[in-house]
């Protein structure tokens, strides 16, 4: 072959060379393809370079056109995107771009989610929604964090089990009231006998209150006694605790309604109402509202005895929801009581007390270990 033969095979090779790079390249960066432009814009891009790949679904989409500073500190960087005109169809309005890594130490690429059936489609220069980017830095900061404190929980175990070996190394020796307990017969049988003298002491005690209460309800009964607890608006002690609850929820109220005790009550010492129309409003409130759980809530002034301003409460908050059941529907399982008997702080300065209905929204629930005193009295 001759030597002009030889130059022009290497021109022709050098450029259909120089063509298929350029198709590649173009192929890359979607010169030669029908694109669309999309924007999305980030507190920090973590090293994501213009050229970067934009993946749709994991899929090889597009690319990063160009990467804006913001103009302000206070605003965020724009990237710009270059998307296949294919994935107009599955990119919406809702989808969601984010900066993702190749393994651990590879390369940033912009990752867009798909949208949702329901979503509109995105428009050429749109802003998508994104998510901020995993910085490895940070991570590995909040790792050390961790570390430092699970090595200072490991440390205060260390001495917890060092203190724990140290008290059970004296018990076994004898030391201590435990100690001589375990290793003292004597002294065991002794503090055992005193138990048992304890005991039976508070079985005649209990017994003691249970008699004194059946002689003070067969009081009730006798017609001589009879007018003098009816005269105070309840007959029966039982009932006053029957819906009580001993402690408020922790929950902000959704409605409170106050009453002055001097309206509502004959005299300043029974539970006898008065004007019983006046809780006509928290009533309807209940019966036309949905509401979680509503309580009563009396105190007295601070006068008097103090025993009996409380049962004087609780009688009076038995009597309001005795009469705000019976006159208007809703579930009575939801109105508590609290009485309270003598308040610190009291409004009324002749002694009443205060009257709260609060009412609680739904979800409220009683305060763990706050059970009703019916609920107390079914599990003894």
């Amino acid at each position: 072959m001759s030597r002009a033969a030889r130059l022009g095979a290497f021109i022709i090779a050098t450029l259909a060379i120089l063509v298929a790079g350029i198709f590649i390249i173009g192929d890359r960066q979607y010169l030669f393809s029908s694109t669309y432009r999309l924007k999305t814009q980030f507190s920090t891009v973590v090293g994501l370079d213009e050229g970067a790949e934009v993946r749709v679904g994991g899929v090889h989409s597009g690319s990063v056109r160009r990467i804006e500073l913001p103009k302000k500190p206070t605003d965020k960087i724009t990237v710009l995107m270059d998307l296949q005109r294919s994935t107009h169809d599955i990119v919406k309005q809702d989808s969601v771009a984010a900066i993702e890594t190749e393994g651990l130490l590879g390369n940033e690429y912009v990752s867009i989610s798909f949208g949702s059936a329901q979503g509109l489609n995105v428009r050429d220069g749109d802003t998508i929604a994104s998510q901020p980017p995993l910085v490895i830095a940070d991570l590995i900061k909040k790792t050390d964090a961790i570390l430092d404190s699970s090595k200072e929980a490991i440390s205060n175990t260390t001495v917890a089990t060092a203190n724990l070996k140290s008290i059970t190394a004296k018990i076994d020796d004898g030391q201590g009231t435990i100690g001589a307990l375990i290793n003292d017969k004597k002294m065991y049988t002794e503090l055992d006998q005193t138990t048992v003298g304890m005991r039976d002491t508070m079985v005649h005690a209990q017994a003691g209150i249970a008699d004194f209460q059946e002689n003070m309800e067969a009081l009730k009964t006798n017609f001589l006694l009879r007018g003098y607890f009816k005269k105070r608006g309840y007959e029966d002690s039982t009932d006053l605790a029957k819906d009580e609850i001993t402690t408020l929820p922790v929950a902000p109220p959704l409605k409170t309604f106050t009453f002055e005790p001097k309206s509502l009550f004959d005299q300043i010492d029974t539970a006898k109402l008065k004007s019983p129309q006046s809780l006509g409003a928290a009533g309807q409130f209940l019966a036309a509202n949905e509401f979680g759980i509503a309580v009563v809530v009396v105190s007295t002034g601070m006068t008097g005895d103090a025993q009996k301003d409380l049962v004087l409460s609780q009688a009076r908050a038995a009597v309001i929801r005795a009469y705000l059941v019976g006159n208007f529907g809703f579930d009575d399982t939801q109105l508590k009581t609290l009485g309270m008997g003598k308040k610190t702080g009291a409004t009324a300065d002749s002694g009443w007390g205060d009257i709260q209905i609060i009412v609680y929204p739904v979800g409220t629930e009683i305060p763990p270990g706050q059970q009703t005193a019916v609920d107390n009295v079914s599990h003894q």
